[in-house]
């Protein structure tokens, strides 16, 4: 399967007539199962408009979105349903991507239900238990009743990442996906995704501004500023041979999620 983003751009209107805005200028990007590529740029770069493009949320302005060849634009009710199985989104905010008032068990089983992934109750449950499990969150019956609030935020992100497993996806669009956690609470989420890509052949495309996390898990680097790809390659070209100033620049400024992750751990030693 290949998902492919090809010449895209997205223009949006000023707002009482002031000049159009440019998010997204003639973006090209590709992504495969079992593959982690990576997006990254500061705020306001266009990353989150492509990955709302990529999960078929907005339509570019110009270009094409295309998977196996067949475009988004192209495709019936049926085949856009098919499409956001088999391309699915993890987004920055847990909390506020779920029901405060459904419990864990109910929020994934939803999801199984209404794209008929299994059929009866029992069925529903089991599924929704065997995804909890592959996210680490054992003994996943212990967390099937439970509501959001009562999660710690890495969890809830462990459930968002679980409620997209149960449509079996190809591909996790994750905008921003660990951005929220602490250090050590975003390299336990993080060891999951790689670990499902592994095991399941899961791919991804990680929208972030966090280069330390890019180097511990991405295969393959794009590199956005102001809307435009000013930069791609591997990710040990990226970050040992990088070309262009933007991406030196932002290699300059990036904290080690290692470093942190150590200054957590001894903190949290401290205080034991």
């Amino acid at each position: 399967m290949l998902l492919e983003a090809s010449n895209i751009t997205k223009v949006f209107k000023g707002r009482r007539g002031a000049a159009p805005v440019y998010a997204v200028k003639d973006i090209s990007v590709t992504a495969t199962p079992g593959t982690f590529v990576a997006i990254v740029g500061e705020s306001g770069s266009g990353k989150s408009t492509l990955a709302r493009i990529l999960l078929d949320l907005i339509s570019p302005s110009e270009g094409d979105v295309t998977l196996d060849g067949k475009t988004i634009r192209g495709m019936s009710g049926a085949e856009h349903t098919g499409y956001r199985r088999k391309v699915q989104a993890v987004l920055q905010d847990p909390a506020g991507s779920l029901n405060p008032r459904k419990r864990v068990g109910e929020a994934i089983g939803e999801v199984i239900r209404l794209h008929r992934m299994a059929r009866g109750r029992q069925e529903i449950r089991q599924k929704a238990v065997e995804v909890l499990d592959l996210v680490g969150m054992t003994p996943p019956e212990a967390f099937m009743d439970r509501y959001p609030h009562e999660l710690s935020g890495g969890q809830r992100q462990r459930v968002l990442i679980a409620r997209a497993l149960s449509l079996n996806p190809r591909v996790i669009v994750a905008d921003e996906a660990v951005s929220a956690l602490d250090a050590s609470v975003k390299a336990g989420v993080l060891a999951i995704m790689a670990d499902l890509k592994e095991r399941l052949g899961v791919g991804y495309v990680f929208i972030t501004h966090d280069l330390p996390v890019v180097k511990k898990v991405a295969d393959y680097v794009y590199v956005m500023k102001d809307g435009e790809i000013v930069e791609h390659n591997t990710k040990t070209e990226i970050f040992t041979q990088p070309t262009h100033p933007y991406t030196q620049t932002l290699l300059a400024a990036a904290p080690s999620l290692e470093r942190a992750t150590a200054r957590r751990s001894e903190e949290r030693k401290k205080h034991s």
